[in-house]
């Protein structure tokens, strides 16, 4: 037994093999006398608790179990022969990484040669061809009968002239169209540009009449927006609306009927017309641009039923179906 454990220390395990000499150390220490001096130098232990002499026990059953490894030990971990394949593997594999190395070295040096040889070759064909070109060129010349480079050079100055002079032309022809198209460009930014100032000033004449209370007001605001658009038919409809609550519809008409020159599908200057002709007590001519107006947009039915204008009306029942309500009796002579 005592012959198997020093061939076997080395292959133990680390942690096993400090436990097995922790308890060797602790069987050898010799026991040592203590002396009354010492007794009375020394300070009492302090008292163990109950945790470290549960630690204590846990350690030695450790110990005692690595003691009792350590005896049942009866043959070697390993064989040499298993040493010997490893060794025998390691061998062969650095044979195999060197010849590995030389063939990968043989290759290189094939591959530069290699490439060497078909450089040298590409040279050697480039100036071959070269100077068959050159060959070919002069006998060319001479064929053609010019006798001297200064002919070929002024023939060559003049072709490239001519050519230069085409590509001259063209680009200045491509040059003027585009100065064309920056100028148009340029005119329809200006053109945008004093549409939108026009734009904004008559917006804010809108928003001005829509703050105007009084109906002369209002005209007068509507006669600045025609000033500066005098195509504008939702102004002529609107100024149509102010000059009714001043009792002129004869002039309303008038204005209603320019709106529908300039834009047929004007439904706010059929609304007004029929507004016009119902001042007017014209009422067949009113109804019939009633409808047109609700035709456009139904929107106008509502407005219809709230407009004073329109009071005359429900009792007849061509505006009571076109309102879709029930026709309204008159109401007595003498009935107050």
């Amino acid at each position: 037994m005592r012959r198997l454990i020093p061939n076997r220390l080395p292959l133990l395990p680390p942690a096993l093999l400090a436990a097995a000499c922790v308890v060797a150390s602790l069987l050898l220490l010799p026991a040592t006398p203590v002396t009354a001096q010492n007794k009375t130098d020394v300070p009492p232990p302090p008292p163990v608790t109950s945790e470290e002499k549960a630690q204590n026990q846990q350690k030695q059953q450790e110990l005692d179990k690595v003691a009792e490894a350590v005896d049942n030990l009866d043959k070697p971990l390993y064989s040499a022969f298993i040493e010997r394949y490893v060794l025998d593997e390691l061998k062969q594999l650095r044979i195999d990484m060197a010849a590995q190395k030389v063939s990968l070295t043989e290759n290189i040096v094939d591959r530069q040669l290699s490439a060497a040889d078909k450089a040298i070759t590409y040279a050697t064909d480039t100036i071959t061809y070269f100077f068959y070109l050159i060959a070919g060129f002069s006998s060319l010349l001479v064929i053609m009968g010019w006798t001297s480079i200064r002919d070929v050079k002024e023939k060559v100055h003049t072709l490239a002239n001519q050519e230069i002079s085409k590509l001259v032309e063209q680009y200045e022809a491509r040059l003027r169209s585009i100065e064309e198209q920056l100028s148009e460009k340029t005119q329809h930014i200006e053109n945008n540009r004093d549409e939108i100032e026009l734009t904004r000033e008559i917006h804010s004449l809108w928003l001005r009449a829509g703050r105007e209370q009084t109906p002369t007001g209002k005209i007068a605001v509507y006669d600045q927006i025609l000033n500066l658009r005098q195509d504008d038919g939702e102004a002529l409809t609107y100024k149509a609306d102010a000059v009714l609550e001043l009792d002129e519809p004869q002039w309303a008409i008038n204005l209603c009927l320019q709106a529908l020159q300039i834009d047929g599908e004007n439904g706010n200057a059929y609304y007004q017309l029929a507004c016009a002709y119902a001042y007017l007590e014209q009422w067949e001519e009113s109804i019939n641009y009633l409808k047109e107006a609700l035709a456009i947009s139904p929107a106008y039915r509502d407005e219809a039923l709230e407009d004073p204008a329109f009071n005359a009306l429900y009792t007849r029942k061509e505006f009571a179906q076109l309102m879709g309500i029930q026709p309204e009796q008159p109401k007595p002579k003498d009935a107050d």
